[in-house]
Order: structure tokens, then sequence, then C-alpha cells
């Protein structure tokens, strides 16, 4: 499951070399904001993707991103690198992991920074400036478990987006996301694994961890611990409408077959669609315009 890169996720265990350390583990030694980045994140294929999608929607190219649930603003800081034009807000509710992030991606770069604002505090709360699109990535609007709270922090990012912006959303599912399960994937130096722990058919609550294993046989168990309602696509467009958003579009991940094993596996790449055939597993933007 999380999340597609563009090289196709390989699954299965390795061997790991079992002996004796001198010094620290690798573990010990890790930053888990460093490995996140590395395993899960790929700034440039999304800017990508809504780059070309704003300009083929709306006419004319984007400059203003705010990058909500922005973590270590890696894809804001991203963001205003591609073009001394743009500029980018961040908001999070975690001053530690915005404050890493400031000094890796932004310091560095005092002209860069002056195009970049964070901003430490809830996504529910309006940030006072409006962009041409925000997003949120890697699922994290499902922090929010009821239709009141998802629907406040809808209508507030509509808010804060100009009279043709745009709100990407990343939303997860399939057969495999209804149940505990896990998936591991090798990535250069260390191996990431998907931990959905648990899953309420009730509820749709669902806690789901990040563990990182490394060669020399160390580990960082639940590097991140996630506890969301997994939304189903027809429940967000609706929420979306109800916040005031005039149009939902659907972006769906293409699939290919994995060399080793067969299965199906997520390009990276998307296409717009109103009809699919459900799968094993499957990532969709769903996109409110304004």
């Amino acid at each position: 499951m999380p999340k597609r890169t563009t090289d196709k996720s390989k699954r299965g265990r390795t061997g790991r070399n079992r002996a004796k350390r001198r010094g620290p583990s690798i573990a010990a030694r890790a930053d888990r904001h460093e490995l996140y980045e590395q395993a899960v994140q790929a700034p440039d294929n999304d800017l990508e993707f809504f780059s070309r999608v704003f300009e083929e929607l709306q006419g004319r190219p984007a400059r203003s991103l705010r990058e909500d649930f922005c973590g270590t603003a890696q894809l804001a800081a991203m963001w205003c690198k591609l073009d001394p034009k743009n500029t980018a807000i961040g908001v999070d509710i975690d001053r530690d992991t915005l404050d890493w992030g400031k000094a890796r991606h932004i310091d560095p770069d005092p002209e860069l920074a002056q195009r970049i604002r964070l901003i430490c505090g809830d996504v529910r709360e309006p940030t006072g400036e409006q962009v041409d699109f925000a997003c949120a990535l890697n699922f994290s609007f499902c922090v929010f478990k009821t239709r009141d709270e998802l629907r406040r922090y809808l209508e507030v990012a509509r808010e804060g987006l100009v009279e043709d912006g745009l709100l990407f959303l990343e939303l997860y599912g399939g057969t495999e996301a209804i149940v505990a399960y896990e998936e591991e994937r090798e990535v250069d130096g260390f191996t990431y694994r998907w931990d959905q722990a648990s899953f309420n058919p009730l509820t749709h609550d669902t806690v789901c961890h990040i563990h990182f294993a490394f060669p020399d046989g160390s580990k960082i168990e639940r590097a991140f611990t996630y506890e969301w309602r997994l939304w189903t696509v027809p429940e967000l467009r609706e929420l979306l409408i109800e916040a005031g958003f005039s149009d939902v579009r659907f972006f769906w991940e293409e699939v290919g077959s994995d060399d080793d094993d067969d299965e199906l596996e997520g390009t990276g790449e998307y296409f717009e669609t109103t009809e699919v055939e459900n799968q094993e597993s499957w990532i969709v933007y769903v996109v409110g315009r304004a």
C-alpha cells in the first residue's frame, strides 16, 4: 500500500547481515523523517501531475500552492525551487516536524525562504491567503473521523483557494485496505514496511504503522502511527460538494504487472475516469474545483 513510486514496488524479505556490530546500530543513527521522505514521498512526480492537471482544467499555469498536513514541507520547498515565480504555504500541527523540514529544505536558501510561509496550526483554521491549488497527500485528511470534521476542513480549504482554484486529495482503498495486512518494499539502504494493524468494518476506523529495518538487523518499529477513518470516494465527493466545490474529478493510478510475482503495482501515472473495477489496492486523486 502507501505509497506509489516511479519504480515498481518490490515485495518480500531479504537476508540481513547478523554479524556482530561495532558501535551504534544503523537504526540508532537513522532519522525517521529522512527515511520517510525516501520511502514514501515523490514530490517531483506529485508536482508534475498537479501542474499538468491544473493547466488542463483551468487553462493557465499554477503559481501558488498550499500543502496541508505538510510535515517536513518537502513538497512546498520543491514547488518554489521549480520556478522563481512560485510561492507556497505549508500547514502542519507538529512543530518539531516543521522545524526539521525548515532546517533541511528551506533555511539553506534565503531566497527560497522568502517565498515559503510555514504555519504551525490546525488545517481547519484559515491562513488568510488564497492560493491556486492546495493538496492533502498521503491520506492525511483521514485523521478527521466525522463528516462534520472533514466538511469543516474542506470548507476552509475551499475558502483558501482563488476563484478557479483546485484541491487535490489523495485517497487509497481496495480489498487489501480493509483487512489486517503488511507489505515490505526495499529502499536504498533499508526496508520499508507498511503495517495495517487493524480495521473496523462498522466504522472504517483503521490503525496503520510504518516500520523500518536495516541490513545490520536493527529496526525502528512504529516509526509512524496513524489512526484514521478510511473514507470512500463517494463520501468524499459528497462532502466536497457540500463544502461548496462546484465540481469533482477523479484521477486513478494506472497499474502494471510486477516482473517478479505478476502482482499489480502502481506506476505513478494517473488518468481521469468515472468508472473503474476494484483492485486489491489502489490510489486515486479526488480533485475539487472551487
